[in-house]
């Protein structure tokens, strides 16, 4: 959760600073509307590019925006159902129980030193999609230094055969240089920068980007780095906050490519048989939790999707 922007977004406003920024939102309230007005119409030249750009992708995904409203207002509708589900279950007032993992202890315990800023929750999170990682080789790049902290954290959980590469916009950050980090200052939205970066450093396995948090900045490096990722790789994107976060609507772009089905001809009474697009030869997976986006890449590419028919007895009417 690094950056100004976001600091000020998350920090709680007390009563003398509401009062005092009542006037300024009057007195500042004709260029915000600007500003909106500005972005809306720059979100509609964007729509319509794309659409011109790619019509017939853009009048199937059109097809699903039905459904994608109807999925919008099931979650609204969740405390209410999953209550009287709950209730009728038995459920009310049960827990699964938690088990904490060595992220968060180390997280926990740390107190004094450089500052580590996490929402809690990411810790399950990492430890779910990063724990094969631990006690191997294996590099990791942090966007979003900060205050350094985290930076000691990753190391001490994957162990001594990992490599930390930390990039940051300021220059102040390269205190936290050190014989196994190594600090990268340049702006994550210049291509220019992840093209220099990318051969200076060529084996990336996992990738954390808790940097400037606008969605540009995000969709610039996930677009230059997502395929520098070695295989078996794993980027994350932190503080992705919002139902119309745009960043957001990009993964559920790339999210729905992995359903592609190019079906292979043959005999269906054996089965049936897929063949990947380059993007799900690639890409093992994509996942979406509060605040946070994970991309998983195959260990190595897929050739082929495959559903056996195993048995003697089937129904008829299929």
């Amino acid at each position: 959760m690094n950056g100004d922007l976001t600091r000020e977004s998350i920090r709680p406003k007390t009563p003398a600073r509401l009062a005092m920024s009542t006037p300024k939102r009057r007195r500042g309230e004709p260029s915000r509307v600007m500003a909106m007005l500005e972005r809306r119409a720059s979100e509609a030249l964007g729509l319509c590019r794309g659409v011109l750009r790619s019509p017939s992708l853009s009048l199937r995904l059109l097809s699903t925006l039905p459904f994608i409203l109807r999925g919008a207002e099931f979650s609204r509708r969740w405390g209410s159902v999953a209550r009287e589900e709950a209730l009728r279950l038995g459920w009310e007032g049960q827990e699964s129980g938690f088990a904490c993992n060595p992220l968060q202890s180390y997280f926990e315990s740390h107190r004094k030193g450089p500052g580590v800023w996490k929402w809690v929750h990411y810790f399950e999170l990492y430890h779910r999609h990063l724990s094969k990682f631990v006690g191997r080789e294996v590099h990791v790049l942090e966007i979003g230094v900060y205050s350094g902290g985290s930076l000691p954290m990753w190391r001490e959980y994957f162990g001594p055969k990992c490599q930390v590469y930390g990039v940051d916009i300021e220059e102040a950050c390269r205190v936290y240089e050190n014989d196994w980090t190594s600090i990268s200052i340049g702006d994550q939205a210049d291509r220019g920068f992840w093209k220099r970066f990318k051969h200076q450093h060529p084996r990336i396995d996992v990738l954390i980007d808790d940097g400037g948090h606008e969605a540009e900045q995000q969709l610039v490096t996930l677009e230059e780095m997502l395929p520098h990722l070695r295989p078996g790789g794993v980027y994350l994107c932190e503080d992705v906050h919002g139902e119309r976060n745009r960043f957001n609507a990009y993964v559920h772009g790339v999210a729905a490519h992995l359903n592609t089905c190019l079906p292979k001809p043959g005999d269906r009474s054996k089965g049936t048989a897929c063949s990947p697009t380059d993007f799900q030869a690639s890409i093992h997976s994509v996942h979406m939790y509060p605040f946070l986006s994970v991309i998983e890449k195959h260990d190595r590419p897929v050739a082929e999707f495959t559903a056996p028919k195993h048995g003697t007895e089937w129904q008829p009417f299929l």
